[in-house]
């Protein structure tokens, strides 16, 4: 059964191409270019993948996005950006874009994305916490594995779904120093030879919600030359 994308984008042109493109790859592809109507389709009708525009008539992507995830769905989403500044990437990401890509992009790119995507949502129902722990504390954090809640301080923390498999991720291999690589592979499905800044954005995201000095890090370090550790001290 041929996975179904939903296309968000209002550009001609580009609807055109990627609509093309993607069912030359044997998906079945529905397009709106407004926000809104993106927006009502997404959460009434069932689809595999979001490739979602920032900039958009009726609600912009990222309201999208944040409305989407607000309502529980967690439809993987690819969010497209004209604009190529880091803050915008970084907004995307922290209100629960899987991920994202700079126009103009290649075409072989973003299939590759799209690819990755469907296949972590395809391992994600087979992936299982490991037993018996269903809590684990650092510092004045508690995250509850079962329920995914995150409390900082006594306070609750919202994390992306990815933002949270990062933290399980390290929280599982807790003291091992981790490459980039071995982040893109094991939390993203990524190859180890794709580039992208998406992990230190996302280690960054992790350092402004849960550490006390998020650029004096106590718990998720920098092992430059190498990549990242976490550790509980």
């Amino acid at each position: 059964m041929a996975h179904r994308i939903l296309l968000i984008e209002d550009e001609p042109g580009l609807v055109l191409a990627l609509t093309d493109l993607l069912i030359g790859e044997s998906y079945e592809v529905e397009t709106t270019p407004d926000g809104l109507a993106g927006l009502a389709m997404a959460s009434n009708a069932d689809f595999d993948a979001i490739i979602l525009d920032v900039m958009l008539p009726g609600k912009n992507g990222f309201d999208v996005c944040r409305d989407l995830r607000q309502r529980g769905i967690e439809t993987p989403i690819l969010m497209l950006t004209a604009r190529g500044q880091l803050t915008d990437k970084v907004v995307g990401l922290k209100l629960g874009a899987d991920d994202y890509l700079t126009k103009p992009f290649e075409p072989l790119e973003l299939l590759a994305r799209v690819e990755v995507m469907l296949r972590r949502k395809a391992n994600s129902s087979t992936l299982k916490l490991p037993q018996p722990v269903e809590t684990f504390r650092f510092g004045s954090v508690e995250v509850d594995f079962r329920s995914t809640e995150i409390r900082n301080h006594g306070q609750s923390v919202e994390l992306s779904a990815r933002e949270f498999a990062l933290l399980k991720f390290f929280i599982e291999h807790h003291g091992a120093t981790v490459s980039r690589q071995q982040l893109l592979e094991q939390v993203w499905g990524y190859d180890a030879e794709a580039m992208t800044r998406t992990v230190d954005m996302h280690v960054a995201l992790l350092r402004q919600k849960l550490e006390d000095d998020p650029k004096n890090p106590r718990y998720f370090l920098t092992v430059r030359g190498f990549g990242y550790k976490f550790v509980d001290r």
